[in-house]
This record gives C-alpha cells, sequence and structure tokens, in this order.
C-alpha cells in the first residue's frame, strides 16, 4: 500500500466530531486520490500540513500563533521526504521545545482544512503526543506565549473551529489515563 493509499485508510476510519471534519476528511480524500504535488509550496496551493494535540497530566498545550494571533495546537507543513506523524513531532519540538511520544503510532486523531497563506490551502492532519508535564520552551524565533491548559480551558482559549477536536482529546485524556 501506497503512503497516500495508508494515509486515506486512515481517514475513512476517522468517526469525524462534527460536519467540519466530516468535510475535512472528504477534501483531502479528494486530494489525495489526486496527482498533485502536496509538499511544495512553489508548486501547488494545496499542502499537507501535520500538528500536534500535546497532553500530558497538566492538560493540552496551546500556542498564540506568531502572524494569526489564535490558540491553536503546534504544527507546520510537512517537508518532502517526510511521513505527517514525523512533521507532527518535529513541529512541537521547534515551537514548544517539548518532545513527546505519538499516543497513536502513526494514526491520524484528527482532520481540518483551512485557508493557508498566499491562497493557499492546509490539509491538517492531527496526531496525539503524550509529553512528560515540563513546562514548554520555545526557541526565541517562535511564539513564547505557549501554555498548558485544562480541556475545558483549552477550549475556552482556543481559536473556535478548535474546540470540538479539543472536547474529543479531552475525552480520549481521560479514557486512557492521561488526565484524571
Amino acid at each position: 500500500m501506497s503512503p497516500r493509499e495508508e494515509l486515506a485508510a486512515q481517514l475513512r476510519a476517522i468517526v469525524p466530531v462534527d460536519d467540519r471534519e466530516r468535510d475535512s476528511i472528504s477534501a483531502t480524500l479528494e486530494v489525495l486520490a489526486g496527482a498533485e504535488e502536496l509538499f511544495d509550496e512553489s508548486r501547488t496551493t494545496h499542502h499537507l500540513t501535520a500538528s500536534a494535540f500535546v497532553v500530558s497530566s497538566r492538560g493540552v498545550i496551546l500556542h498564540e500563533h506568531r502572524k494569526l494571533h489564535i490558540w491553536v495546537q503546534p504544527g507546520g507543513h510537512v517537508d518532502e521526504g517526510e511521513v505527517p506523524a514525523e512533521a507532527a513531532v518535529r513541529e512541537t519540538l521547534e515551537e514548544t521545545g517539548l518532545q513527546g511520544t505519538l499516543a497513536l503510532g502513526d494514526r491520524v486523531f484528527h482532520v481540518d482544512v483551512h485557508p493557508g497563506p498566499r491562497g493557499h490551502t492546509h490539509y491538517d492532519l492531527r496526531y496525539i503526543i503524550v509529553s512528560e508535564p515540563v513546562d514548554p520552551t520555545p526557541p526565541p524565533e517562535e511564539s513564547q506565549e505557549v501554555y498548558w491548559f485544562d480541556f475545558a480551558s483549552a477550549v475556552t482559549r482556543c481559536e473556535p473551529a478548535l474546540a470540538p477536536a479539543l472536547a474529543k482529546l479531552g475525552d480520549w485524556a481521560k479514557a486512557n489515563g492521561v488526565t484524571n
């Protein structure tokens, strides 16, 4: 099975949390079925991105996006030759200084399609990373506004479209003994 086929199978297995995620899964499946390059920002307006819901006994990490000034999870573009789950781990370390373990292996937890800069569309594959409950240490070039939030506070603070995914994540974290 090719990496695109494997990713498509994962997406089909997700039970969407809302209509937005259902539509995002459908749109991502459509772009994966095409021959379009999904990693080079200069050759296409459709990009795979990967982000991480970083969880610990302290809750979930959110950071204030440097350019958009909204509270979201760490993430960014998937580099050519990189698998999305690896990109989520790399972006987490780059933006928060936190390391962790992919809770579901390379399995996607949530999907969101949203506008990116310069008329681009981001197909964001979201993973769960379990981290030690230590303070984040973002490097100077990244947003310094990075904090642990309990799930109720995260749902209130986050960019509104993210709230249903964080509620689903809170249920997952509790069911898996990550938080109380």
